[in-house]
Parts: C-alpha cells; sequence; structure tokens
C-alpha cells in the first residue's frame, strides 16, 4: 500500500508515494540518487547504511521510509560545504588520520562519529569505540578509525562550531517538517 510522506534530506524537501514496505535506505538510494549510504547486511548489522534522522543515528536498510514521515536526515552528501567545497570537520579528520581503506564502511563511521559528537565534542577513546560498537571494518582499520574521530573532535573544538548539521531547508530546524505536521493536525 502507498503511503505520502515528506522528508528533508540533506536541507532540501522531497515528497513521495512509497510502499509501507520500501526501506530509507532504498528510497535515498534508488529515488534521490544518494550513495554514500551502503547496503551490507540488511539486517542493521554492519552501519555501513547509516544516516541521521532528526540527529541520530539510523540503520536506513531496516528503517521503512514510512516510519521516516517528517524527518530530517542528514547523509555524507550533507556534510561538506555546498559552497566551497570544504570538507566537514569529521570528514577532515577521516583523511588526516587515514580512517578509510576501502571506503565502504567509511559513510557509517562518518555518520555515527558525528552523532557522538554532536553530543560529546570532548569524546575519550573509550566513548568512540561504544558509538562505533554497531560499525564493521572488514579491512580491520578500527584503530585509525578511533584516532580519525578523536582528530575530527580537535578540528570541530579548534573550529568553534557546532558538529551538528541542519538537515531541514535553509532556515528551519531539523525537526520542523514533523513539527509543522503535528501542528496542522492539532
Amino acid at each position: 500500500m502507498d503511503r505520502s510522506i515528506e522528508i528533508a534530506v540533506n536541507g532540501t524537501r522531497h515528497a513521495f508515494a512509497v510502499d509501507d514496505r520500501r526501506s530509507l535506505l532504498d528510497v535515498l538510494r534508488s529515488d534521490l540518487g544518494i550513495t554514500s549510504p551502503k547496503y551490507g547486511c540488511g539486517l542493521a548489522q554492519c552501519g555501513a547504511c547509516t544516516v541521521l534522522v532528526d540527529g541520530a543515528p539510523a540503520r536506513s536498510c531496516v528503517l521503512r521510509a514510512a516510519k521516516a514521515d517528517g524527518a530530517a536526515i542528514t547523509t555524507l552528501e550533507g556534510l561538506a560545504d555546498a559552497g566551497t567545497g570544504a570538507l566537514h570537520p569529521v570528514q577532515q579528520g577521516f583523511v588526516e588520520a587515514a580512517g578509510a581503506q576501502c571506503g565502504y564502511c567509511l559513510n557509517g563511521m562518518i555518520m555515527s562519529a558525528l552523532a557522538l559528537l554532536s553530543a560529546n565534542p570532548e569524546p575519550r577513546e573509550d566513548d568512540v569505540r561504544s558509538a562505533l560498537r554497531h560499525n564493521l571494518c572488514r579491512c580491520g582499520t578500527h584503530a585509525e578509525i578511533v584516532a580519525s574521530v578523536m582528530r575530527a573532535a580537535e578540528l570541530m573544538r579548534e573550529a568553534g562550531g557546532s558538529p551538528a548539521t541542519d538537515d531541514a531547508a535553509p532556515g528551519e530546524s531539523a525537526g520542523t517538517l514533523r513539527q509543522a505536521r503535528e501542528g496542522a493536525s492539532a
């Protein structure tokens, strides 16, 4: 059964009619051409499909698109500065500390790291390991990944900015779509 949904992906609103069984990953990749979230396991166990949904990490392979109705979605494509091309500090941290080898897990690692650093700008290495415990790296670069997140935290503190991204359209907060919909139905 099709259901109408509206989501904001990387600051752009999209309206769809989606089958209740379709995953958010399928909508992002097939309908929007967003390829950073990967299909790894389809069971929410590897983390390759991780995106931020209203700022929280979510496994898009098992999250039904209909459940994301009204949400602000952030993907890796939404992190770099669109005007200058400058990498987000989390991305830059991974570059500087060589946190990627094949890159397949990188999307999930970066999105999970962003969620951690948004909540905890000064994490300990144990905090990083805990935040990334649901993300698998088959290349075995876990030490470099932890170092990358620690470097990203330094870069974010040096920049003095907030690690959070605003996924909604310009001038809207991340929860605006849901809040607007809830307010309209009240």
